[in-house]
């Protein structure tokens, strides 16, 4: 088996529970499925694979849970739900892609590992949550949310999100990984966690950025390259536009100066070109940011947007 390096591969929680239909285990299953095919055929070509998977769907599930069992069972903290969201869609992917690989007659192992995704505990962003979680809401639950002092914005509630600076297990990860296993590892971005002088590692309530987890996971495990799946095909100049316009490649300053304009407004795809800026800017190869079913395509150059520090 040939050894082409090593691969980060950013998989959202949207991917695994669209907006249009209701997030039943059965459902998320059905499309864990459908959405293995590309890292099936990765690890036929014997890359090195570290899957991390967003989980703002299922989280703001189980935190509407915990309110409505509050009056029977203490709730839980939102750092926890992570790592709980992070557990039980770990062994959806885990079983899934198990079955996968054996269907294609693939030996490969995976593992999901719990990893602890190292914040700053002053981080401003801890005081303006920012990042929607859980499924739109109707109008009288957004408003016994915000009765609560719960923001919410288009309908989903907003959950703080601290910028990542670390990963507490990454060495594990990458000894892993080079030794041939998938792994799946910062599910839901893991949970966030800080280093107090006296206590050693304690948890945040927030929910971290899993493409940020992963630009920072692939940096300190050496990956050759960051792959982000989502549902758009491209990075797009004048988004929403009668001016719209793809870019399939940019140089790492292109990207830079991309993100220092107003081009790509504030929407879901500026902090996936951060992640995928901030992973080229630190060693990596290359990044791309690609639909879900492009992914080997976009991986050979014939789809999606690539970054890279210089292009031939």
């Amino acid at each position: 088996m040939s050894d082409p390096g090593t691969i980060v591969i950013a998989l959202g929680g949207n991917a695994v529970a669209p907006p249009n239909e209701r997030p039943t285990i059965s459902n998320q299953f059905r499309h864990t499925r459908a959405s293995l095919a590309p890292i099936v055929d990765l690890a036929a070509d014997g890359w090195n694979i570290v899957l991390v998977h967003g989980n703002g769907p299922q989280v703001g599930d189980e935190l509407a849970r915990n309110e409505l069992s509050a009056d029977q069972v203490e709730p839980l903290p939102l750092g926890v739900l992570v790592a709980g969201t992070a557990g039980w869609m770990g062994y959806m992917i885990q079983q899934s892609l198990q079955n996968a690989l054996e269907r294609a007659g693939i030996q490969r192992s995976v593992v999901t590992m719990i990893t602890q995704t190292l914040c700053h505990a002053d981080d401003p962003d801890l005081h303006t949550p920012s990042k929607p979680v859980g499924h739109k809401l109707d109008s009288a639950r957004q408003g016994r949310l915000m009765a609560r002092g719960i923001p919410v914005r288009d309908g989903r509630r907003l959950a703080p999100s601290p910028r990542p600076i670390g990963i507490v297990e990454s060495q594990m990860v990458h000894d892993l990984s080079v030794a041939g296993y998938i792994v799946i590892a910062g599910g839901g971005g893991g949970p966030p966690v800080y280093r107090d002088p006296k206590l050693g590692l304690e948890g945040i309530d927030a929910v971290a950025d899993k493409d940020r987890v992963a630009a920072i996971l692939g940096r300190e495990i050496g990956a050759q390259v960051l792959l982000i799946l989502t549902n758009v095909s491209a990075v797009c100049r004048g988004y929403g536009t009668p001016r719209q316009e793809a870019i399939h490649r940019l140089t790492l300053a292109q990207a830079e100066h991309l993100l220092a304009g107003k081009e790509l407004g504030t929407g879901s795809m500026r902090p996936k070109v951060e992640a995928a800026a901030e992973f080229v800017r630190t060693g990596g190869e290359r990044a791309i940011i690609a639909q879900l079913q492009d992914g080997l395509a976009a991986l050979k150059g014939d789809a999606g947007t690539t970054i890279a520090k210089e292009h031939a």
